[in-house]
C-alpha cells in the first residue's frame, strides 16, 4: 500500500501578502510622518543643516489635516493649469494697454 503524497500549503506567504496590504491599509488612512535633521560642523561651526520632512498619507488623510499643495500645483492640476492661462490673458492685456497708453502720451506731447 503507498503512502498518499501530501502537497505543501502556501499559508504563511499569503497571510503575510495581507498582513502588508493591511499595514499598507493602515498608514495610507493614518498617515505617518518622518521626520529627520542632519548638521554637518566643523570645529563648532554649524556648516549645513537639512531638515527633512517625510508624509506618507492617502490625499483625503493629507487633505483632513491641511497639506493640499497639489490643488494649486500648475502641473498637477487642471483648474491651476487654467489660471495660469487667465494670467497670460492678463499679461497680455496689460502690455496692450501699457502700448496704448505709451501711444497716447506721445501723441499728447
Amino acid at each position: 500500500m503507498t503512502q498518499p503524497t501530501t502537497v505543501p500549503q502556501a499559508g504563511p506567504p499569503s497571510q503575510s501578502a495581507s498582513n502588508l496590504g493591511d499595514i499598507l491599509e493602515r498608514v495610507l488612512d493614518k498617515g505617518i510622518v518622518i521626520a529627520g535633521d542632519i548638521q554637518v560642523n566643523l570645529l563648532d561651526i554649524e556648516l549645513l543643516t537639512i531638515k527633512l520632512r517625510l508624509v506618507i498619507a492617502s490625499l483625503e488623510t493629507a487633505k483632513q489635516v491641511g497639506i493640499d499643495w497639489w490643488e494649486n500645483d500648475p502641473w498637477l492640476s487642471g483648474s491651476a493649469i487654467e489660471s495660469r492661462g487667465g494670467q497670460r490673458q492678463l499679461e497680455a492685456e496689460n502690455k496692450q494697454l501699457r502700448a496704448k497708453i505709451a501711444e497716447l502720451e506721445a501723441s499728447g506731447e
